[in-house]
This record gives C-alpha cells, structure tokens and sequence, in this order.
C-alpha cells in the first residue's frame, strides 16, 4: 500500500524544502511543483512533493488519516 501525506512547507531551498504536519518535520524534494514557497501545502510520497494542494484540500486529508488512526 502507498501512502501520500499532506505538508506544508516550512522552508524551501532549490529543488529541497521542509514539510511540515503535527509538529512532525520531513525533507522532501519539490522537483514536480514548480513555483513552490513556504507556506504552501503539497501531497508528498516517498520524499517528493507530487501535487500542490489548498490549505483546505490538506486539513481534509490530514482529518480523514486522523480518523482513521483514531477508528484503528
């Protein structure tokens, strides 16, 4: 199974950045989402930022992969 987690990055230094979600911080790389800058929020698999997303499209996604933790 794959799992794709919602971050938002914190800081952004050429193709590298920090993600952020529940006070937990990750290095990813942004290769695929041109433009990226601190404070937006992006889908990220395995290291690498795959999608942009709104602020709303991540708090959805972070509430239903907390529901299901809780429902676990």
């Amino acid at each position: 199974m794959c799992l794709a987690i919602p971050l938002r990055l914190v800081s952004v230094e050429g193709k590298h950045a920090v993600g952020e979600a529940g006070g937990l911080t990750q290095n990813i790389r942004i290769d695929f989402i041109p433009g990226a800058a601190p404070g937006d929020y992006v889908m990220v698999h395995a290291g690498f930022a795959i999608e942009k997303l709104t602020k709303e499209q991540a708090e959805e996604n972070l509430a239903s992969l907390q529901a299901d933790i809780d429902a676990f």
